[in-house]
C-alpha cells in the first residue's frame, strides 16, 4: 500500500502529514540492509496467516464508521519539568470508508449568548494554523500495516523473540520493505497473536525516499474486540516536538447490513394492557413528563452520535458521590439524578434535564473524589436551581441531522448568568457534604487548570456543555481555591492533576466504560507529575470472552499516585 503526502503546520510548527494518524509519505534513502535470518516453518505459517488476517481486518473496518479522536500537545523545554505542554490541538471525527478513506470532522458548536466562546476561537485559530491537504489514506495510515501487500514477497521479515502482551502470546518480528517497492512501505516491529495469526501491535514509521527523519514515529494498537476480530483502538505518536493521542470507538455504531431487519416485530410475553386502569396526568406531571422525554432523546441522540458512553457500571459510582452531596445537604428534588461518561478528552460537563454528563478527559485528571464531587456539584446546581433544557428537543424530528452536526445541533452549554448562580449554589453544596474538610484539594486542581489556560486551550474548550472556566479565564468555582495551598511544583507531595488516561478506559465495541486498575507508580521527580499531559500508553491484551464487553487493560506511562 502507498501512501500520498500532504503538509500540516501547527501552531508555528512544521509537521509533514496529519498530527493524529497521518503519516507523510517523503522519500527516504535506501539504506543497506543485513541478511534476515532464514525463517522456520512455523514463523513462515503465521506470516502468510497474519497477511490474510491484515486483509480481513481492512475489510471489517470498511463495514464500520468508527469515531476517531487526536489530541495532540506540542512540547517545550522547561528546566524543572524537563517538558512541557506548550500549546494544543483537538480533533474529533467519524471515519467514513464507503468509497475510499477519508474523514469527516464534527462541526464546532455556536455557543449560547453570554457563554464562553472557546469552541469558535479554537476551531476559527486552526483553520489558520493547519494547511491541508489530504491524501485518500493519509487519516488512516496508523490504523494498518499494509492494506493489501504485507507478505513476504514485499517484505523481509525477522524473527525477534516471543513476548506475552498481557494474556495475548505473540511472536515479534522486525520488518522491512524490500528494495525498490516505492514510497509509504511500513518499516518496525510487529506483535502477532500465534493462535489465529492477528497483528495485535505495531510500531513504526512508513518509508520512502530521502527524508525518513520526518516521518511520525508511533505505536498502534488493536483490541480483540468480537470473537477472531482485532481492531484498531489507539495510537500514540511521538516526534521530537509533540505528543499526540488517538483513540477508535464506535465500531458498533454502523453494523454490516444482514439478511434480517432489525425493526422486526417482537412479541413482548405476559404484557398486560392497563391504559384503562391508568391514571391521567395533572399539568405538573404532563410538563415533567415532557422535560423527561427531551432528555432522553438528547441522551439518545448522544450516544447514536457516539459521543455519550453507554450506562456502564462506573455511573454508579459517579451516581454515588452526587448522593453523598445530595444527602449532606437534604435536597428535595423531583426526580433522580443520574449520570453518564462522555467519551472525548476535553475538560467539561453538563446537565441533561436530571442527569449530570462528564467528559472521560475530566474525569481522568481528577486526582480525589473530592474534587470528582466539585465538578458533579456544579451541574447538581444547576439540576436544584431548575436550569432546564430547551425541552423542544422533546419532538424527535429535531433530531434528524448527521452525526457530525450534532455539536452544532446539540448546545447544551448554560448561559453565563445560570453558571454564575450554579457556580454559588454549588460551593454552598460542597461546604454542607461529607468534602467539607477537604476542598483544600479542590482549590489546588483549579489552581493546576488556571495555570494551564494559556498551554492548553483546546483541552479547556468545552465541545458540549460547560467549561471549567470562566469567559475571562478564572474558574466557576473560584472560591474553593481561597483555602488552598499555593500550587508548588517542587513538592511531590502535592499531586494537584493527573495525566490524560487515569481513570478510565474505553470498550471501542459498545462504547461504555471502565475503571483502570494500575499499580501507582511512586513520583521521584517533579516531572513525575504530569499533569493533563499525553503519555504513551501500554495495553494489557485479553482474549474476547462471550458475554463479556471488558476491553484490554490500558495504563498510561509514570502514572501518578493519588487516585479516587
Amino acid at each position: 500500500m502507498k501512501r500520498n503526502s500532504w503538509g500540516l503546520k501547527v501552531l508555528g510548527l512544521e509537521v509533514l502529514g496529519l498530527a493524529l494518524m497521518t503519516c507523510s509519505a517523503m522519500c527516504s534513502a535506501e539504506e543497506p540492509r543485513s541478511q534476515a535470518p532464514k525463517m522456520t516453518p512455523q514463523q513462515t505459517a503465521l506470516i502468510e496467516k497474519a497477511s490474510a488476517q491484515e486483509k480481513f481486518v481492512v475489510k471489517v473496518v470498511r463495514q464500520h464508521a468508527p469515531l476517531v479522536q487526536t489530541y495532540i500537545q506540542h512540547m517545550q523545554a522547561d528546566p524543572k519539568l524537563e517538558r512541557v505542554p506548550a500549546s494544543d490541538v483537538y480533533m474529533l471525527g467519524r471515519v467514513s470508508f464507503d468509497r475510499t478513506f477519508s474523514d469527516t470532522l464534527y462541526g464546532k458548536n455556536s455557543p449560547k449568548k453570554g457563554m464562553f466562546s472557546g469552541s469558535s476561537r479554537f476551531l476559527d485559530g486552526l483553520t489558520k494554523a493547519f494547511s491541508m491537504q489530504y491524501s485518500p489514506n493519509g487519516f488512516m495510515d496508523m490504523m494498518f500495516v499494509d492494506t493489501s501487500e504485507l507478505d513476504l514477497q514485499h517484505y523481509d521479515f525477522s524473527y525477534v523473540k516471543n513476548e506475552f502482551l498481557g494474556d495475548v502470546r505473540t511472536m515479534v518480528f522486525d520488518i522491512q520493505p524490500k528494495a525498490h517497492l516505492g514510497m509509504g512501505r511500513f518499516i518496525g516491529r510487529v506483535w502477532i497473536e500465534d493462535e489465529g495469526g492477528n497483528i495485535v501491535r505495531f510500531t513504526g514509521t512508513f518509508t520512502g525516499g530521502t527524508r525518513r527523519s520526518l516521518y511520525f514515529h508511533f505505536d498502534s494498537w488493536r483490541g480483540n474486540v468480537q470473537e477472531g476480530v482485532w481492531l484498531p483502538t489507539a495510537v500514540y505518536v511521538q516526534d521530537q516536538d509533540f505528543r499526540a493521542q488517538t483513540y477508535f470507538w464506535g465500531y458498533a455504531l454502523k453494523v454490516p447490513a444482514s439478511g434480517s431487519s432489525d425493526n422486526e416485530s417482537i412479541t413482548v410475553e405476559n404484557a398486560a394492557d392497563n391504559s384503562e386502569s391508568s391514571q391521567d396526568m395533572s399539568p405538573l406531571q404532563a410538563e415533567r413528563h415532557w422535560s423527561d422525554q427531551t432528555e432522553q432523546n438528547v441522551l439518545d441522540r448522544l450516544t447514536q452520535a457516539g459521543l455519550l458512553a453507554n450506562p456502564s457500571d462506573f455511573d454508579q459510582v459517579l451516581e454515588t458521590v452526587t448522593n453523598n452531596v445530595i444527602i449532606g445537604n437534604k435536597l428535595n428534588l423531583a426526580s433522580p439524578v443520574h449520570c453518564r461518561v462522555m467519551l472525548t478528552s476535553s475538560l467539561e460537563s453538563i446537565a441533561i434535564g436530571n442527569t449530570i454528563v462528564l467528559s472521560k478527559g475530566l474525569i481522568d485528571v481528577l486526582p480525589y473524589e473530592e474534587d470528582l464531587a466539585a465538578v458533579l456539584s456544579f451541574q447538581l446546581a444547576h439540576i436544584a436551581l431548575g436550569h432546564e433544557i430547551d425541552t423542544r428537543y422533546a419532538f424527535n424530528d429535531r433530531m434528524l441531522f448527521p452525526d457530525e452536526s450534532t455539536l452544532q445541533r446539540l448546545a447544551m452549554n448554560h448561559t453565563q448568568a445560570q453558571n454564575e448562580e450554579a457556580a454559588k449554589k454549588a460551593v454552598e453544596l460542597l461546604r454542607n457534604s461529607v468534602y467539607q474538610d477537604k476542598l483544600a484539594n479542590v482549590g489546588l486542581f483549579l489552581e493546576e487548570v488556571t495555570a494551564a489556560e494559556q498551554r492548553m486551550p483546546a483541552l479547556l474548550t468545552p465541545r458540549v456543555g460547560d467549561s471549567l472556566l470562566t469567559p475571562s479565564g478564572g474558574p466557576w468555582l473560584a472560591d474553593l481555591m481561597k483555602g488552598a495551598p499555593t500550587l508548588q511544583v517542587d513538592n511531590l507531595q502535592q499531586i494537584a492533576a493527573l495525566p490524560l488516561g487515569s481513570h478510565l478506559k474505553i470498550d471501542p465495541w459498545n462504547d461504555k466504560v471502565v475503571q483502570i486498575h494500575a499499580h501507582a507508580e511512586a513520583v521521584v521527580s517533579p516531572r513525575d507529575k504530569m499533569p493533563f499531559q499525553v503519555t504513551p500508553l501500554y495495553f494489557r491484551l485479553a482474549k474476547y470472552r462471550s458475554g463479556t464487553s471488558t476491553p484490554a487493560e490500558t495504563t498510561t506511562a509514570k502514572a501518578a499516585p493519588a487516585s479516587k
